[in-house]
């Protein structure tokens, strides 16, 4: 099944390479005849009803080329990292190649006052600080010296610690070819960064719908069946 998330005026759906064609077609049966625009990094599908989506190519001419090149199979940097874990790995189509994943200890919060709160997360904020290091440590160590090979990068889990990565001048190549989404990923670990390997292979597509929808047409728009 296809992976769902809202965005501004409405919603992404994430559609295997091999699949994008027939989403392509279910979208036409459900929403009238389509105008299909091929710009230089965007396809832009225009439906009868008003209905729109998009997604980012990766070259093309035409429709049916820019269908062949998504799949093509890539080697994709993947950087997922929450406080506390990250797992880094390169991945060539949905094969993980090479990855170094570790866990450092950060304590929760806590909601007690007084000087031991404060100690608390001066320590929490020092856990936290080896923890982005390290992350910080293995993409350098596993990225940076594969950037000439990498199509891309990838990146998943939390916004702020990918943040902090992304201050570390050693990192700008991998941030440079980063991707716009970031992928929800739970802690990372080993099976995580297998998981986010298929997901990265997968075409966003980005559906702007002005009609409403029921169960059945929220099969159709995410491809489901394809």
């Amino acid at each position: 099944m296809s992976r769902v998330r809202p965005v501004p005026g409405g919603r992404a759906v994430e559609v295997e390479p091999e699949r994008v064609a027939g989403w392509i077609r279910r979208f036409a049966d459900r929403h009238g005849e389509i105008d299909v625009h091929v710009r230089e990094t965007e396809v832009e599908i225009v439906a009868e009803d008003g209905a729109r989506a998009t997604f980012t190519t990766r070259g093309g001419a035409s429709a049916e080329e820019v269908v062949e090149r998504l799949a093509e199979p890539r080697r994709i940097g993947l950087v997922l990292v929450r406080l506390g874990g990250h797992s880094v790995g390169v991945a060539f189509g949905a094969r993980v190649e090479v990855s170094a994943t570790d866990r450092k200890q950060v304590h929760g919060r806590i909601r007690a006052g007084g000087w031991s709160q404060q100690r608390f997360a001066r320590r929490r904020e020092g856990q936290a600080r080896v923890a982005l290091q390290a992350a910080a440590d293995d993409v350098a160590r596993v990225l940076v010296p594969r950037l000439a090979e990498l199509d891309s990068v990838v990146l998943g889990g939390d916004r702020q610690a990918l943040d902090v990565l992304r201050d570390d001048r050693r990192l700008s190549g991998v941030f440079a070819k980063a991707e716009d989404r970031v992928l929800d990923v739970p802690e990372p670990r080993r099976s995580v960064l297998d998981e986010a390997a298929r997901r990265a292979r997968c075409v966003e597509i980005v559906i702007q719908d002005t009609r409403a929808t029921g169960p059945a047409a929220g099969r159709m728009d995410t491809g489901e069946g394809a």
